[in-house]
């Protein structure tokens, strides 16, 4: 129950997201910080297709439990995400029956958001604002950064204060919204699972090294998300071959995921002779996944427009060295070229190919590049998120001191 002196937030996201239930059952347990969360759609506690994935998914870890939560009623809900789905009602009548002090809203490009943005203003309430948004985004013409700006104008005087959730996207906020407050509450994972996890199956990689039909003793360089265009594990697949060449025990290539691409990066493999050296795992669902970062040696993600990358803070959080190409957003917060990892030019194969050459340059670079890794992703966790909203709510609202 919320005192006299606790913040009633409520934070309005379109539906229950994989990465965010742990951080908001943290904030569930942050004293003074009492949180009920609006949901749009359900659709994500159900088995549904996830079109990225192209495959029906169902999370084997908890999206509801921990927090305070509830659905809204519907007006439309296409099981997907766009602008028009899902859309809700009684977001007002919500946000009245919680006595709520705050809104937080997670996105802006959607009816909903911009509905409990309105609906705040409405009755008073200070609005949070948190998104992935990043400058380099798409093309568009010049009619739409217009249209943008125009847009942005009239969102700034119904935004109280900006979550940035790294350098690259407190750089967009700078840009279209430069009047609310900052308060950065950085793209964290549950660094302690994922450690926790790794350091387990470390103790014994042989069924999985067994079940992928990799050889002991042999490197592994990773990738895992979604099989997309955009990922381009292509990329990493072409530097592979060049970096294999004339290496008589060479690492393998596990690729982790599934997806529209799959078929092509089988048929790239074939055609490139890597059938013995590529592994394809398929789709693998978040728990498995420190069992593949404790087997690797190198996590690649070749992405082009990655606003974040959320998958680099797990592999980090596992002990993995990283390599990244310059449009996966992280890279600005968390990858030091040559320390935690390597950042290359995106879209430079043969950027990528000497990325893995140093990778695997002695014995032991990667995993000394490893334990800064890991040494790194410690202070980029929920209790800087943590204070980045209480610091904001403090300055929205007037009842909560910052840091305390």
């Amino acid at each position: 129950m919320a005192n006299s002196l606790s913040v009633r937030l409520a934070y309005l996201v379109s539906h229950p997201i994989q990465y965010q239930a742990p951080l908001l059952r943290r904030i569930a347990r942050e004293p003074g910080i009492d949180l009920t969360v609006l949901f749009g759609s359900d659709f994500s506690v159900r088995s549904y297709r996830d079109e990225g994935f192209g495959r029906e998914v169902a999370w084997d870890t908890p999206l509801l439990d921990g927090y305070r939560s509830e659905f809204l009623p519907s007006l439309r809900d296409t099981g997907t995400l766009s602008l028009t789905s899902p859309i809700s009602r009684g977001i007002v009548s919500a946000l009245r029956r919680l006595q709520s002090d705050a809104l937080w809203v997670h996105g802006y490009a959607s009816i909903n958001a911009l509905h409990g943005i309105l609906a705040a203003n409405a009755l008073g309430i200070p609005v949070l604002l948190r998104a992935e948004s990043w400058l380099a985004d798409r093309p568009r013409s010049p009619l739409t950064l217009a249209a943008k700006e125009l847009f942005f104008g009239a969102l700034g005087h119904a935004v109280d204060a900006v979550l940035p959730i790294g350098t690259v996207n407190a750089a967009y906020w700078s840009h279209y919204l430069p009047d609310p407050p900052q308060f950065r509450v950085p793209y964290a994972v549950d660094n302690a699972y994922f450690a926790s996890r790794a350091d387990a199956a470390r103790r014994d990689t042989a069924a999985l090294r067994a079940g992928l039909n990799l050889d002991p003793g042999r490197p592994v360089i990773l990738f895992a998300s979604k099989l997309q265009p955009r990922k381009h594990a292509d990329h990493l697949v072409e530097a592979f071959s060049r970096f294999i060449a004339g290496r008589s025990s060479p690492p393998y290539l596990v690729i982790v995921g599934d997806g529209e691409s799959r078929a092509a990066l089988e048929t790239l493999t074939a055609s490139l002779g890597l059938t013995d050296h590529v592994r394809f795992a398929g789709f693998r669902n978040q728990s498995e996944l420190p069992g593949f970062f404790a087997l690797a040696d190198v996590f690649v993600l070749p992405s082009r427009h990655e606003p974040w990358g959320l998958i680099v803070n797990e592999a980090m959080a596992c002990g993995c060295p990283v390599i990244v190409s310059s449009d996966v957003g992280c890279h600005a917060d968390l990858v030091q070229d040559g320390v935690e990892g390597c950042v290359y030019p995106v879209g430079d194969v043969p950027a990528l190919t000497a990325a893995l050459q140093r990778i695997f340059a002695t014995p032991t670079t990667a995993k000394q590049m490893g334990i800064a890794a890991r040494a790194r992703i410690a202070n980029w966790s929920f209790e800087e998120d943590i204070a980045g909203l209480r610091a904001a709510l403090a300055h929205t609202t007037g009842k909560l001191r910052a840091g305390s």
